[in-house]
């Protein structure tokens, strides 16, 4: 089995780091082979170009610049994502990732009249996302969870009907005490190794 695990955060020594490695060694202990695609250390670039747009729905041309990310989706079995909320979503970087990888044609085929996304990335059966939070737990339910929204109902839609779906997140991120992130740490770790039992 093989995960390709994205990563984002600028700083290399960030908590950050720490819930990746927790993440990987989880995963390892599950059985996955980790692919790691670090945003930041790749220099990704995040930009939807107006070339980019203009060819976003022309099949083969809207992925000629993303071809190997794009291949690296399409070999995994387990789509995980960490990465630090900010302003309640994912990152730019992150989120222009998802914009200029996850193309038509290529992961997903066009809603029509009446019916809604055609499923291409079957291969995925697996989507997790870990993430910080600077919001405490209540404020981010009150907000309708953005973040977890575009992930599990967006690319939740075009994986495997049936893949199994990973929410961990550390709420008051700003105040959490050592203990508190040790203890995130330990369960994320936990919760990926689990994955071998079912």
């Amino acid at each position: 089995m093989r995960a390709l695990l994205v990563y984002c955060h600028p700083v290399p020594e960030s908590f950050n780091a720490a819930v990746r490695d927790a993440t990987i060694r989880g995963l390892a202990s599950a059985g996955y082979e980790v692919d790691l695609l670090d945003l930041y250390a790749e220099g990704f670039d995040p930009v939807l170009s107006a070339e980019d747009r203009r060819n976003y729905l022309t099949p083969e041309i809207n992925s000629r610049h993303v071809a190997d990310h794009l291949e690296r989706v399409k070999r995994a079995d387990a789509l995980v994502f960490v990465y630090p909320t900010w302003w309640y979503s994912q990152p730019a970087m992150l989120k222009g990732w998802i914009d200029r990888v996850l193309v038509p044609h290529e992961t997903f085929g066009m809603p029509g009249t009446l019916r809604g996304l055609d499923r291409r990335l079957t291969n995925i059966r697996l989507l997790a996302a870990v993430t910080t939070l600077g919001c405490p737990w209540f404020w981010w339910l009150w907000i309708g969870q953005p973040g977890r929204r575009i992930l599990f109902a967006g690319i939740g839609e075009i994986i495997h009907a049936k893949a199994r779906w990973i929410w961990l997140g550390l709420h008051s991120m700003d105040t959490a005490s050592a203990a508190n992130r040790a203890d995130f740490l330990v369960r994320v770790e936990r919760r990926f190794a689990g994955l071998r039992k079912s």
